[in-house]
């Protein structure tokens, strides 16, 4: 099976003149990508990398990152992506937890606890320019560890997610088998690509020879306004972001005419926010997708979610793509039923070998070849797999299931809502209590908002109180929702404290 390094072959042989990379003002061909990608591997091994070393990176999107990816991976090292938003602390863990014998990073590196430390400025092309290229192994197995990838930011405890060639390189074969890629595309790599999200679409884009058109920092006028000069085609991004962008596109309209395919997948999106976006981007097909770090990350898509905008499957993620088998468990064990709540099963060669140096995580959470992804969901008799929520995030009223997203949706069709955040909060009487968390984008009440609700929830449902917020909802590096935040100040001394700020 290809490893890592294949796509990358395969460009320089097919494509070795067209561009692989526009960076601000840097500009790659294949060639000169593959060059400094040699370079690469020979500067790590001068530097006395041996196979299996970890390689750490921290720093916003660029050429750079994009070399290190691929190339670290491909000369048979393992490479750690953390978030470049996390405090000292949480790096530190990462990077001691993982090992890493040597980090690329944009910030101040003191103290993190690895042995060598490159810039990933200047330092890294000094590193390039004084090292002779080597040309990376082609006999590593597809079962050897490519990269540890942490979660955390909406989990609590970040886990290091073993995904090896043959994880990342099965994802970005199920990707193709849904997404047509080829030669003219130009992708927009917004998310950040710590993230899944942000890394999506590497492998695929360049097995094809496109064109990665490489965004620092996400700013929403920026993200148009590089859509409109580098005319690009294709990109992923998280719902905060979808939701950001058509908002400033219906403010101020930019030519993004060649915007043929937007992604959104890595938290839950409103209906309504795809609806905004359809709006905003009418030529563009809306791509639902749905997985996890741990599946590398690919599980579902729904593909057209335009066209399923006024249909029951707007709330759905999609069906299984291409290679994947996904199934819900009820919580009795068997297999649910059409139409029932149980959880959210994945497997297939996209899933992740396990967690790093965490035995009794990975044994619960691979299953006889199941990855139990945590979350809630049913699918219909079409196979659309619809999420309720996360299991952590499912409130209990009284004894009756009140499953956030639903709640969430609702509000966000009131068109004074930006931003709606729902969780349980103790009570009582009744154990939890319903409690929302809304940024307006116009003027609106609470009680304006409770009436609203009242029209579409059952009483059990409906939020006990409605908090107005003039700041966004905290989020994670990558664009989640981190609801822990906005639970905790509510659970601090409950008995119960730990299990419902835990979760995102």
């Amino acid at each position: 099976m290809p490893t890592v390094l294949s796509p990358l072959r395969r460009a320089v042989r097919v494509a070795g003149s067209a561009e692989a990379v526009a960076c601000g003002d840097v500009r790659l061909s294949y060639d000169e990508t593959w060059e400094r990608c040699r370079r690469l591997v020979g500067g790590l091994r001068a530097l006395g990398l041996r196979p299996g070393d970890r390689v750490g990176i921290v720093g916003p999107n660029c050429h750079r990152y994009l070399e290190i990816y691929q190339a670290v991976p491909g000369a048979g090292f393992v490479l750690v992506p953390v978030n470049a938003r996390h405090t000292a602390a949480e790096l530190r863990y990462a990077l001691t937890d993982a090992g890493v014998r040597l980090l690329f990073t944009s910030l101040p590196a003191a103290d993190l606890g690895v042995e060598s430390v490159v810039d990933l400025g200047d330092g890294y092309e000094r590193l390039l320019a004084g090292a002779e290229p080597v040309e990376p192994p082609d006999d590593l197995d597809e079962d050897d560890l490519a990269g540890l990838f942490y979660t955390g930011g909406t989990t609590g405890a970040a886990k290091g997610v073993m995904l090896t060639h043959r994880n990342l390189v099965a994802n970005a074969m199920h990707i193709q088998a849904f997404w047509p890629f080829r030669p003219a595309t130009r992708w927009l790599a917004a998310a950040p690509m710590f993230h899944a999200a942000g890394s999506f679409a590497v492998l695929a884009t360049v097995w094809h020879g496109g064109a990665h058109v490489v965004l620092p920092a996400f700013h929403p006028a920026d993200v148009l306004d590089l859509v409109a000069r580098e005319r690009v085609t294709d990109t992923l991004v998280v719902p905060t972001m979808l939701a950001a962008l058509a908002d400033e596109q219906l403010a101020r309209p930019r030519d993004v005419s060649t915007w043929t395919r937007i992604g959104h997948g890595g938290a839950p999106c409103a209906t309504e926010t795809a609806r905004r976006a359809h709006a905003a981007f009418p030529q563009a097909e809306l791509i639902h997708l749905y997985g996890a770090t741990e599946t590398a990350p690919i599980a579902t898509a729904l593909l057209h979610e335009e066209a399923y905008l006024d249909a029951p499957q707007a709330g759905s993620c999609g069906q299984a793509v291409v290679g994947v088998d996904v199934a819900v468990r009820a919580p009795t064990g068997a297999a649910a039923a059409e139409g029932e709540i149980g959880e959210v099963l994945v497997r297939g060669p996209n899933v992740m070998a396990g967690y790093w140096n965490k035995a009794a995580e990975t044994a619960a959470a691979l299953d006889g070849g199941w990855y139990r992804t945590g979350d809630l969901g049913y699918q219909d008799d079409g196979g659309f797999l619809y999420l309720v929520d996360r299991a952590k995030d499912m409130i209990v009223t009284g004894g009756e299931n009140v499953y956030s997203t639903e709640v969430e949706e609702v509000l966000y069709r009131h068109p004074a809502v930006l931003e709606a955040a729902v969780f349980g909060v103790p009570d009582p009487v009744w154990g939890e209590a319903v409690h929302a968390v809304v940024v307006p984008r116009s003027a609106v009440t609470a009680e304006e908002l409770l009436a609203h609700c009242r029209a579409s929830l059952a009483g059990y449902k409906l939020p006990k109180a409605v908090d107005l917020r003039g700041q966004p909802l905290p989020k994670s590096g990558a664009g989640k929702l981190l609801k822990r935040e906005l639970r905790e100040p509510f659970w601090a001394g409950s008995a119960d404290r730990a299990d419902r700020v835990g979760g995102g």
